[in-house]
Order: C-alpha cells, then structure tokens, then sequence
C-alpha cells in the first residue's frame, strides 16, 4: 500500500532525495518540547520522597506506570494503522497533559498519584510512537535508520532543556508543594506546545486505513524479530537507572542536580548522532547495538566513581554515546520487521519492549538500593549489560545487516547510472541521453528505478 506521505525519489538516487523537509523540522520541534516535558519528570522520585515514599515505592509506581503503558501499546499499533497518526497522536497528547495536571495536584501517595502516572505515561508512549511512526513515512527504506537518528538528536535537546528547567525549579523554590505545582506545570506547558505543533505538522495529512488488521499476536507472531527483543529490556534497564533513581543518586551525594549528567549525556549523543547517522549502512546495526550495550556498561560501572557533578560527566558520555547508537538500530530493526500498512504496529510493539525492561526491573532496582545501596544498583545494571552486550557481539558477529546490503545495492546501481552516461558518443549503441529523449517511456522508467 502507498505511504500516503512517502516523497518521490529524485532521478532515482535515494540518496539525493531530500528528508529533511519542513515537516520534518516540525516534527524535530516537537519533540524537543515533548522531550523537555518527560524530563523534567525525572524528578518525580523526588516527589515521592516529599510525600513519604521510599526508593521501592518509587520503583513500584513507575512500573505500575508503565505496565498501564504496556497494555495501552497492544492496542495503540493497531489503533495508528486503522485510525491514523494524527487523530492518535492528538488524544495521546490531551491524555498525556491530563496526567501533567493529576500529577501536580496529588497531595499524598495515594490512587490519584497512580492514576496520574499512568495516564501521564500513556499519553506519553502514544504520542512518542505516533510521532517516530510519523518520521519514518519520510525517508526511503534504507535510510529509515538515518532518519530515526536524527530526529531522535531532538530528544537531547529537550533532555538538555529539561535537566536545567528541573535543577533551576529545584534552586528557586523551597522543598514544598509549591515546588511542585511549578514542576507539574511547566510540565504541562511544554506538553501543550508539543500538541499545537503536532495539530500544525497532520493538519492536511490523509489517512488510508489497511484492508485487512490482523490481531496483533498474529503480527508479532509473523513479523516481530526475537532478536531485539533482549536488547529492548537492556534498554529498559538503563532508563530505569537514569530516568527513575539517578534523581537520587545525586540528592543522596549531596551533589546540586542531574543537569550535569544529562547536559553532557544529551550534547555526546546529539553529536554522535549527527556524525554516525550514516554508520548503520557501513558499519551495520548489529555492530552498533553492542558497542551501544557495551557502553552502557561501561557508564553505569564509572556511576559508582561519583563524588561530584563533574564527575558525572564521563558516565554520562558513555551512556550518550550507547543510546545514540542503541535507538535508532532496535526502532528500524523492529519496526521495519512489519509491512508498511502494519508500521503503527512494529513501532509501537518496539517501543513497547523497552518499556517491559523498565517494568521488570525498576522496582528490583530500588529493592537493591533499599537494602544494599546505590553501588550494588549500579554493579548489577553494569555486569548484565557487559554479559549481554558481548555475548550480542559473537553472536551477530557473522551477520551482514539489511542496511548494508541495501547500500551497497544502491552504490551499484549509481555506479552503473553513471558509468552509462560516461560512454563514448562513438560508441555504436546510442547513448542513454539520446534513449530517454526519444522515448518517454524508457526516460520514466529510468526515473523510477
């Protein structure tokens, strides 16, 4: 089925077609404010601490949170291929600012604090699924990666954005609900302008629903490769570390905030994925997936090193650098698993997975720091991820990645184009030049090639 918002491919070169249009920079903005909205909720283990809660506590409603996401994305691929991106990405978005509102008007550990988290998080996996399914209707097959990669450079400029918001709120404001309301609010703020410009981006975008929607099992059945489904849950165990119980870490070390970690975190990934947005056609995705893993390890290991701010910034370079490869890679292997009618699916069923890790690990997670410290956390996270992220590496070592192999196809298929106009006008076969202007037929089908 044709991609409503597919673009043509000029002259046949892939390469030279133009992704980064003004809907993509839209897209871009968007989720710079999405982004600084979630991070500024890092703070939320703060906010349960302030009510009386403990490290397990908060370990429990984030995985409360993200389990009501879970079952919400068994529903959510299936709603963006039958209903279409636009009219789920903004109910998402009014779900998402709701649970904002709940959050900031909670007085107690109590159903209202949950409720909030969960819709907050709902909210917030549907527009994020909404929004990359979005992104990879606008580049070709082999540079969906790419694509990935460089609109997710936007969520570390709201990571950079948010960090400072936060730490700045927490400076200014004494420890009390005040405190919160402002957090909350500002969290609302920045959800709101991302929906306006989500409301700008689909305003003329039309929607063709599949003739046929299989239940999901069979889709995954079929379609989802098991392969990324471990590295998915590794990803979910490094954002439980750093979204949910870094907050802590730095409260407890008596250090000023975790703008530090995420400033430098968020400016090594933004670069690297400029630099290495290409690096999935050359050097494959499985190779980047376990230096991604290996990286991570190697971050969490050098958590255990702080003492103060600065020293957060060489962990968090590490972890910058493996989530800025390790994204992009599981998102286009696993949702370019799934046909183009079932995207909506494969993307959320991916982003899915990472939460599982985030569920099943988050209050494991505090139950360590509760009885054995911040350090033992850190060593357990570390030594799964080497363990996993090696064993990764030997296993794939022999693959050769469909994004290679599609490059390489396509550097042929130039190589050739151009070889063909290089022949000489005294050739006895008439040239390519003279063939497409006699024939229009021959000239369209060149173009489409």
């Amino acid at each position: 089925m044709t991609d409503p918002h597919a673009q043509t491919p000029e002259h046949g070169d892939h390469s030279a077609q133009r992704i980064y249009t003004r809907r993509f920079w839209i897209a871009f903005a968007a989720n710079v404010m999405m982004v600084t909205a979630n991070t500024m909720t890092f703070r939320f283990a703060e906010f349960v601490k302030f009510l009386g809660g403990t490290e397990e506590t908060t370990g429990f409603i984030v995985s409360v949170g993200l389990l009501g996401s879970l079952f919400f994305r068994a529903f959510l691929g299936q709603a963006l291929d039958t209903f279409g991106i636009r009219r789920i990405w903004l109910i998402c978005a009014t779900i998402n600012m709701t649970g904002g509102l709940l959050m900031m008007t909670s007085s107690a550990i109590g159903l209202q604090l949950y409720l909030a988290r969960i819709i907050f998080v709902v909210g917030l996996s549907g527009m994020f699924a909404s929004s990359v399914s979005y992104i990879q209707s606008l580049a070709p097959v082999d540079r969906r990666t790419e694509i990935i990669g460089t609109f997710g450079a936007s969520g570390f400029v709201g990571m950079i954005l948010g960090a400072q918001l936060g730490d700045l709120v927490f400076l200014k404001f004494p420890n009390n609900s005040e405190l919160y309301y402002v957090l909350f609010g500002l969290v609302f703020l920045f959800g709101f302008l991302h929906t306006a410009l989500a409301f700008w981006l689909t305003s003329k975008d039309v929607h063709r629903r599949p003739e046929v929607s299989p239940p999901i099992h069979k889709l995954l059945v079929r379609y989802w490769p098991s392969s990324v489904l471990i590295v998915t849950v590794m990803m979910g165990i490094g954002f439980a570390v750093t979204m949910t119980f870094l907050t802590r870490y730095s409260t407890e070390l008596g250090l000023s905030g975790i703008r530090t970690f995420f400033t430098a975190y968020a400016i090594t990934a933004f670069t690297l994925r400029i630099i290495a947005r290409q690096w999935s056609q050359s050097v494959g995705r499985h190779r980047l997936i376990a230096m991604g893993l290996l990286s991570h390890s190697l971050g969490h290991f050098l958590m255990t090193f702080v003492t103060q701010d600065f020293h957060f910034i060489m962990p968090a370079m590490c972890l910058g650098f493996g989530h800025a490869l390790l994204f992009p890679c599981v998102v286009s292997m696993g949702a370019g698993a799934f046909p183009e009618q079932y995207r909506g699916t494969g993307t959320s069923v991916t982003l899915a997975a990472i939460d599982l890790g985030t569920i099943l690990t988050a209050p494991f997670l505090g139950w360590i720091i509760d009885h054995y410290g911040f350090h033992s956390m850190f060593f357990v996270v570390s030594g799964t991820l080497g363990v996993v992220g090696v064993s990764y590496g030997l296993l794939t070592s022999k693959l050769v990645d469909a994004d290679v192999l599609m490059h390489r196809k396509r550097m042929e298929r130039e190589a050739k184009l151009r070889h063909s106009h290089s022949v000489s006008p005294a050739d006895s076969r008439p040239s390519l030049g003279s063939v497409i202007q006699n024939d229009p037929k021959t000239s369209e089908a060149c173009l489409r090639q």
